[in-house]
């Protein structure tokens, strides 16, 4: 069985090899894989045809200086199908370049086309799915809630689950040993989470700093801690000069890998309450039973679309997944730091409400349940 499978950014490179492995288990190795990605896939047996970071861009206003380059890569991966037809195109998120690629390969030929995570038509732009099941046959989807959604558009769709619900977390001993190591021993810990991105942190770094500043004068004793992306690194480590003393920096540049993750781990479950921007990350603080507060802003140009087409009222995963809305949310024109300071505050002091709900989200999302990345595997097999 031959593969050409595209991923575009890093967490769709880490699904990307999570369902390569389970593809080779089930089918006792006979597959082999070409396409696009990254460092993960290519531990896996894959030579991305050019460089998965080149792809990795979010919002409009960062993705319109790049269009004609990024439509280059789309026609190339498209003749690439087309040239030597696999078994199966598998695109991995970022839809806007894998969706583009599967039009074309589909208007030519009839190779199978498969979509690992399902746009976020329960979001904003819902006629995205109608449009996408011209081009899909199959989505594998992280949430339970949207399987039915692809379904009406005509699409065949699974819930595998998210691999967020089987990720390793930190020990009682690697929490203590971190709160020890780090000199916060007893006290409060605020995880400062600005985002992964360059653009995201620029947006985010101006407003949380005050945050940070009204809730040391609120709570004196509270810590803050900030995991940073080592891409983003020296912007976190530029932005974040002026913020109150003792904000400790975990920073991988320097760092062996596998140490930093434990480290980053420990962090997670260390704190007693999160800052966070919006996304998956308020996934990976459910795992860790960590109440949160979420903030996010966007681009002025991705903003004002944005505002005029969403249709959900929260866009918090946590919010979503557990059918409840006890996650606060400073989105857009909101991302106000005299806004975020109070709730974080409240929530401190008593975030009772929100661990019913963390507890609800991991279950809903396979904890304790097979790996997604073999669900997936098994999901491909099962319709081909």
């Amino acid at each position: 069985m031959r593969i050409f499978v595209i991923a575009g950014e890093p967490s769709g490179d880490n699904l990307g090899a999570a369902v390569m492995a389970g593809l080779k288990e089930l089918t006792g190795g006979q597959v082999t894989f070409e396409g696009v990605g990254g460092p993960a896939m290519e531990a896996e047996g894959l030579t991305s045809r050019f460089p998965m970071s080149e792809l990795s861009v979010m919002g409009l206003a960062e993705i319109l200086p790049k269009y004609f380059h990024l439509k280059r890569r789309i026609r190339e991966c498209a003749e690439a199908v087309l040239a030597d037809p696999p078994d199966l195109l598998l695109t991995i998120d970022s839809p806007d370049f894998c969706l583009r690629v599967a039009k074309l390969v589909k208007a030519k030929s009839d190779v199978r086309t498969v979509h690992y995570v399902a746009p976020t038509v329960w979001a904003w732009r819902p006629k995205r799915a109608v449009k996408m099941a011209r081009v899909i046959d199959q989505v594998l989807a992280l949430f339970p809630f949207e399987p039915p959604l692809m379904q009406a558009a005509g699409m065949e769709c699974d819930f595998v689950g998210h691999p967020i619900a089987t990720q390793p977390i930190a020990t009682v001993e690697e929490v203590h040993d971190f709160r020890v190591q780090s000199g916060i021993g007893d006290a409060p810990v605020l995880l400062v989470l600005p985002g992964s991105r360059s653009g995201e942190v620029a947006r985010l770094a101006p407003v949380f700093g005050p945050v940070l500043r009204d809730l040391r004068a609120r709570h004196p004793e509270l810590r803050f801690v900030l995991p940073a992306a080592a891409h983003v690194a020296p912007l976190v480590e530029e932005l974040t000069r002026d913020w109150p003393t003792g904000l400790m920096i975990l920073d991988p540049r320097d760092a062996d890998p596998a140490e930093f993750a434990r480290i980053k781990r420990a962090a997670f479950r260390a704190a007693d309450l999160a800052l966070a921007a919006s996304g998956t990350v308020s996934l990976e603080l459910a795992a860790n039973d960590t109440p949160m507060v979420i903030a996010y802003d966007m681009a002025p140009l991705t903003r004002m679309i944005m505002q005029r087409m969403l249709i959900t009222d929260t866009v918090t995963l946590v919010n979503l997944v557990s059918d409840t809305r006890v996650i606060p949310e400073f989105i857009g024109d909101d991302c106000d730091a005299t806004k975020i300071a109070p709730a974080l505050s409240a929530v401190l002091e008593d975030p009772t409400d929100q661990f019913e709900a963390l507890d609800v989200t991991m279950d809903r999302l396979g904890r304790g349940g097979e790996a997604p990345g073999l669900r997936a595997a098994r999901a491909i097999l099962a319709r081909l």
